[in-house]
C-alpha cells in the first residue's frame, strides 16, 4: 500500500497566510487516484502539519471506506493527545529531537522500550495500530515484537544514500534480512525515508511482503511537474 506523506503540502501553504494549498484537498487527490492512504507527521514546532490538519484527515478517512490514517511523530504528552482524539489507522512512533530537520534514526529500544510499552498497549485499547521507526538490526526489532508493536517502519535512507553504488547490494541484504526477520517474529512491514520513483522498485524487488511504504517529499516533487495525482500513479505502477 501507497501512504502519500503530506507533510510537504502543509509547509507550503505554511509559508503564506491563509489556507493554499489545502492538505484535506490534497489528501482527497491521492486517494481518488488510488493512494491506500495518507500521513502527517506533525511536530512540536508546527513548521508543516499541524493539529487541525490531523483532524481534518482524520474525517476525511472515516468517509472513505478502506481508505488509512497514519499519524507518525514522538510520543511528546501533546501530540499522544492528539492521537487520543483522532484516532487515526495507524500510528506511527518515530524518536524525533523537538529540533530535527526530519527522522535520521530508529528506535533504540534497549533505552526506550519500557518507556513506550504501555504506551502501546493504550493506543491499541483504542483501535490504532502501532508501528515503530526501526532500522535493521534484528535484536532491536525483537524488542519491537517484545514490547508489543504491531508493526515496524524500515527507516529506508541508508538505502537511498547507497542505491547506484557498490554499497546498494549490501545495504538491499541487510533490508531483506531485516524485514524476513521481522515477518517470522510476527511484525508487519512499513517502509519509509527518501524512497523515491528511481529506488522504489529496486527496494520492493528485494524486500518482499511490504505492508505498506510511506513517501513524501519524493512524491510532492514530483508532483510539481507531472500533477498530484499523475504522481500518486505513477509510484502505483512502480509498486504494481
Amino acid at each position: 500500500m501507497l501512504s502519500v506523506n503530506l507533510n510537504k503540502v502543509a509547509l507550503l501553504r505554511n509559508a503564506r497566510a491563509g489556507s493554499a494549498p489545502s492538505v484535506a484537498e490534497a489528501a482527497g487527490i491521492c486517494l481518488a487516484a488510488g493512494a491506500g492512504g495518507v500521513t502527517l507527521h506533525p511536530r512540536p514546532d508546527q513548521r508543516h502539519a499541524r493539529a487541525h490538519d490531523v483532524r481534518e484527515l482524520a474525517a476525511l478517512i472515516r468517509s472513505s471506506p478502506g481508505a488509512e490514517l497514519n499519524v507518525e511523530g514522538n510520543p511528546f504528552p501533546e501530540f499522544l493527545d492528539l492521537v487520543r482524539q483522532t484516532r487515526p489507522t495507524q500510528c506511527t512512533l518515530v524518536p524525533d529531537a523537538q529540533d530535527v530537520l526530519t527522522s535520521d534514526h530508529g528506535w533504540d529500544l534497549t533505552a526506550d522500550g519500557e518507556r513506550l510499552r504501555p504506551l502501546i498497549s493504550e493506543l491499541q485499547a483504542l483501535g490504532i495500530r502501532v508501528s515503530l521507526f526501526m532500522e535493521t538490526d534484528t535484536t532491536q526489532i525483537e524488542r519491537a515484537r517484545a514490547i508489543g508493536a504491531d508493526r515496524i517502519e524500515l527507516y529506508t535512507e541508508p538505502y537511498a544514500r547507497a542505491c547506484g553504488t557498490s554499497a546498494e547490494a549490501p545495504q538491499l541484504q541487510r533490508f531483506a534480512r531485516a524485514a524476513h526477520y521481522a515477518q517470522q517474529v510476527g511484525l508487519g512491514v512499513n517502509a519509509g525515508h527518501d524512497l523515491s520513483l528511481e529506488n522504489l522498485g529496486g527496494f520492493c524487488a528485494a524486500v518482499p511482503q511490504l505492508l505498506e511504504v510511506s513517501i513524501g517529499h519524493a512524491l510532492i516533487s514530483r508532483s510539481l511537474e507531472m500533477g498530484l495525482g499523475a504522481a500518486v500513479r505513477a509510484y502505483l505502477g512502480v509498486l504494481s
